[in-house]
């Protein structure tokens, strides 16, 4: 059985009542579906109380979902919309760095990671979230491009026309940021 059709199955039985069925999809999509917060920016706390208000959601309004679709795209479309929610609510998000520790052999190696970070998490925070989203959901969540375009609700060309952009705007974001430090 794949993944599709267990959702789909688990689904059915959390809205027959089953709560161990919703216990599994929350442990199958618990991590990603926090991963992908952080990644837009929240601060680990808010990210996992977000986490907890996705599930929540999701969990009220499964009768909503169409088994025609995957349901992780619509999970992640529900989290994305809550976390932008959360993101107009308030501006002040940690820096992602904190959130990312590699395991490295010397403190210089850790140090020059964990700025390489800084800064690779400053220009994705500085895009427009049309390309952030586009870029998280694509090289973070590791979805093709019709998964993308399904979770973004754009057309596939829109989102290889974004990526394309993100891209470009993040060279030169992290470009500019090289030269600012010199």
């Amino acid at each position: 059985m794949n993944e599709d059709e267990l959702d789909r199955m688990c689904v059915e039985r959390c809205l027959t009542g089953d709560a161990d069925a919703f216990a599994e999809i929350l442990d199958r999509y618990e991590k990603p579906v926090y991963n992908a917060i952080i990644r837009l920016g929240a601060a680990r706390e808010e990210a996992e109380d977000l986490s907890q208000q996705v599930f929540l959601k999701v969990y009220e309004r499964l009768d909503s979902y169409d088994p025609a679709r995957r349901f992780f795209s619509w999970l992640y479309r529900v989290a994305i919309n809550e976390t932008i929610n959360a993101m107009k609510s308030h501006r002040a998000w940690e820096p992602l760095s904190e959130k990312l520790v590699y395991q490295h052999p010397s403190p210089e190696d850790e140090l020059e990671t964990a700025e390489e970070e800084r800064a690779m998490q400053k220009a994705l925070l500085a895009l427009d979230l049309k390309y952030r989203l586009a870029l998280i959901v694509r090289h973070f969540l590791h979805l093709s491009y019709e998964e993308a375009a399904q979770v973004l609700s754009v057309p596939v060309k829109t989102v290889k026309s974004r990526l394309f952009t993100a891209r470009q705007l993040l060279r030169e974001i992290i470009e500019g940021q090289r030269h600012d430090a010199r």
